[in-house]
């Protein structure tokens, strides 16, 4: 009977784990004393005075509400409360050292799942290429990879690394800069040929304009100008998405003019189907960002992808 009590109320400290935040206190060195048969032996392998091991485990009886040790001046022995903790307690501890030395034997070898979000532009214009050198180097990594422009919630999702194209809204996590790549003002010649070519920045004003947005937000669009100083143009955009081969996909079809990395729209640049425009006014650089939650205790295989993304980009 009293087994079964103990078992019950053991159950009943699992599933209220987050009201007894001591649940574990104590259950090294109660096994510890057991193992060595004494208090003092196990305050001397511990690091403590045989009378603070004392006073734990009588913290240990209390807590329970039920005495684990019969003790006499000489010697030790377990009541049956205690032998039934025991034997629970020696396989949880067992298990800890086991699950530590795992980790230990790992070290910084990368393994495990990585949960990645990177944009589709980034996706088809670098990453495709990569992935198979990056499966070949790290065997043990397994890749769960997100190719959307949606804005994901890393936290939340259990991602594990970001990558974004453009400026950032601010952020608590960690952002580290990989590579530039040139932004592009585009349309096809169809449109120009309807609509003539602007020459000026704020030209763009009386264009139809196709303009990503994550947030549906963008106000304006910025060119270095010709005497150093930063052009500013308000934009009201016929179309506003969050995805790039929808942005090129209507310029092509003669809808507007859009900016894009140069990397996403250079076979179409080299056929001719779209024309870069405003190149008097070169667009500043587009950067590639990848993104983390911190950097400490950072896991190997976060880590790994960080250090091949930018060895692959460099």
């Amino acid at each position: 009977m009293l087994y079964w009590t103990l078992i019950a109320q053991s159950e009943r400290h699992i599933f209220h784990m987050d009201h007894n935040k001591d649940l574990f206190d104590g259950m090294v060195l109660f096994c510890t004393v057991v193992a060595h048969e004494g208090m003092s032996a196990a305050a001397k392998l511990l690091g403590h005075t045989p009378s603070h091991v004392s006073k734990e485990i009588a913290r240990l009886e209390a807590r329970l509400g039920t005495r684990l040790l019969n003790r006499t001046t000489r010697r030790i022995s377990l009541t049956e409360s205690g032998r039934i903790y025991y034997e629970n307690a020696r396989r949880i501890v067992e298990d800890a050292h086991a699950v530590q030395n795992r980790l230990h034997s790992i070290g910084d070898r990368p393994f495990g799942e990585l949960r990645m979000s990177v944009p589709v532009v980034f996706a088809h214009g670098w990453l495709n290429d990569w992935l198979p050198e990056f499966l070949e180097r790290y065997p043990e990594v397994d890749l769960h990879i997100d190719i959307s422009e949606r804005r994901a919630d890393m936290i939340g999702e259990g991602i594990d690394l970001l990558v974004r194209i453009g400026n950032l809204p601010p952020s608590d996590l960690i952002a580290r800069e990989i590579f530039r790549t040139q932004g592009l003002t585009v349309a096809s010649p169809a449109y120009l040929k309807r609509n003539g070519t602007p020459r000026h920045p704020n030209d763009l004003k009386d264009y139809d304009l196709i303009d990503f947005s994550f947030h549906g937000i963008t106000q304006s669009w910025t060119y270095p100008g010709l005497d150093g100083e930063m052009i500013t143009v308000p934009i009201a955009p016929r179309v506003r998405c969050n995805d790039a081969h929808t942005e090129k996909a209507l310029a092509l079809a003669g809808r507007g003019i859009t900016r894009l990395p140069r990397l996403s729209c250079q076979a179409e640049l080299e056929a001719g189907t779209l024309v870069p425009i405003l190149q008097d006014f070169g667009e500043q650089p587009v950067s590639v960002h990848v993104i983390y939650a911190s950097r400490d205790n950072l896991p190997a295989k976060t880590r790994a992808m960080i250090d091949f993304l930018v060895e692959k980009s460099g």
